[in-house]
C-alpha cells in the first residue's frame, strides 16, 4: 500500500466517523455571497479540469452560489498556480492543485512564481490515481515487453507526450526510459488531455496518461492500453495488466489531487470547504464517476496536505537526480 492509499484510508474513516471538524457557523452565514471561482491549471479535458467540475458542480448545490471552473493551462501548471497565488485571499479564488505544482516543480524550475509551502491555503486533497501507458494502434506492441524491444531497435525514434517537463506524467516516463533502459523523445503540452489527442492522431507513439483522458479513448479503440502504473489493477480497466505483471519492477511515481486557495483565507471558510468537500466525495455518484475514470477519491485534513507534500519532496528529489532531470 502507497503512503497516499494509506493517507485516504485514514481520511475516510475520519470523515465517517465525523472525526473532521464541523462547519463552523459563522463562515455559513457570510460566506459565500458571490460566485466563486475554481481555477484549473490544464486545459479542458483532462483529469484537473474534470476533477475541477465534479467539484464545481456539487459546491454549488452546497453552497448556494455558483461555483465556475476558469481553465488557465500553461507551464506545467504553473501559469494557474501563481494567479491563483496572486489572488485576494477571500475565499473567491479556489485552486484545483497537484502533486506535479506542489512536490515536482520545485525541483524542475530554477524561479518557480510561487513557493508551494508559504503562498497557499491548503483545504484538501481529493484524489489520487496512477497512471496508464498507452500506445497508437498502429505501434507493434502489444504488451510493454514488445514496446521496450521496440525503442531498443529504433532508439530516439519513438516519442511520448506528457504535460510538462514537471508533471508527473513526465516523470513517470522519465523513470520508466531509465529502468528500461530505452531512448524514447519527449514531446511536451500544455496539458496530458493534448498529448492524448496527439497519441490518438498518431503524431506521437506513446504517453503515461491520467486515467481521465485516456480511459474513453481506450474503451472507444483509438488507444491501445499497455499496462497500469498502479500496485494492483485498475477497476476501470481490469483487463489491462500492471507495469509490475509487465516485467517493471520499479514503483512508479503516483499522482493526487487537492484544493487550495492564497494564502490567508480565513480559517472558518476553510473548514466549511474541507467540510463540504469530504462530504462530496463520499457520495455514491461521485464515487462512481470518479470510480469510473480510474480515480480514487480522498480528503484530508489541510495539516496531513502540507505533512504529505514535505513527506514526498525528498523522495522526488532522489527520483529526479536518479534520472538526470535538472532545474531549468
Amino acid at each position: 500500500m502507497t503512503a497516499v492509499q494509506s493517507i485516504a484510508l485514514t481520511a475516510l474513516a475520519a470523515v465517517v466517523s465525523g472525526g473532521v471538524a464541523a462547519p463552523v457557523s459563522f463562515a455559513q452565514e457570510g460566506y459565500p455571497s458571490k460566485p466563486v471561482r475554481f481555477i484549473a491549471p490544464y486545459p479542458p479535458g483532462g483529469s484537473s479540469d474534470v476533477l475541477a467540475r465534479v467539484l464545481a458542480q456539487k459546491l454549488t448545490e452546497a453552497l448556494g452560489r455558483q461555483v465556475i471552473v476558469e481553465n488557465r493551462p500553461g507551464a506545467a501548471g504553473n501559469i494557474g498556480h501563481e494567479l491563483a497565488a496572486k489572488s485576494p485571499a477571500d475565499g473567491y479564488t479556489l485552486l484545483l492543485t497537484t502533486k506535479s505544482q506542489l512536490v515536482n516543480n520545485p525541483y524542475l524550475y530554477k524561479r518557480l512564481p510561487f513557493d508551494p509551502l508559504t503562498d497557499f491555503s491548503l483545504v484538501t486533497m481529493i484524489a489520487y490515481a496512477g497512471h496508464v501507458l498507452v500506445v497508437h494502434p498502429a505501434v507493434p506492441a502489444r504488451n510493454v515487453k514488445e514496446l521496450i524491444a521496440l525503442a531498443r531497435a529504433q532508439p530516439g525514434k519513438l516519442s511520448y507526450g506528457s504535460s510538462g517537463i514537471g508533471s508527473t506524467v513526465g516523470i513517470v516516463a522519465e523513470v520508466f526510459k531509465s529502468v528500461a533502459k530505452v531512448d524514447i523523445l519527449h514531446v511536451p503540452y500544455k496539458g496530458t488531455v493534448l498529448a492524448v489527442s496527439d497519441v490518438v492522431g498518431g503524431q506521437i507513439e506513446m504517453v503515461f496518461s491520467d486515467m481521465v483522458p485516456a480511459v474513453p479513448q481506450i474503451r472507444g479503440g483509438r488507444l491501445r492500453a499497455l499496462a497500469v502504473t498502479t500496485p494492483e489493477r485498475s477497476p476501470a480497466l481490469p483487463g489491462v495488466p500492471t507495469m509490475f505483471e509487465s516485467g517493471v519492477k520499479e514503483p512508479l511515481p503516483t499522482q493526487w489531487w487537492g484544493v487550495a486557495g492564497p494564502k490567508g483565507i480565513p480559517a472558518p471558510i476553510v473548514t466549511r470547504l474541507n467540510s463540504e468537500i469530504g462530504r462530496i466525495v463520499t457520495m455514491p455518484d461521485v464515487k462512481e464517476r470518479y470510480n469510473d475514470l480510474g480515480i480514487s477519491p480522498l480528503h484530508t485534513t489541510p495539516d496531513r496536505m502540507l505533512e504529505t507534500i514535505r513527506a514526498e519532496a525528498p523522495k522526488m528529489a532522489k527520483i529526479l537526480a536518479a534520472i538526470g532531470l535538472k532545474p531549468e
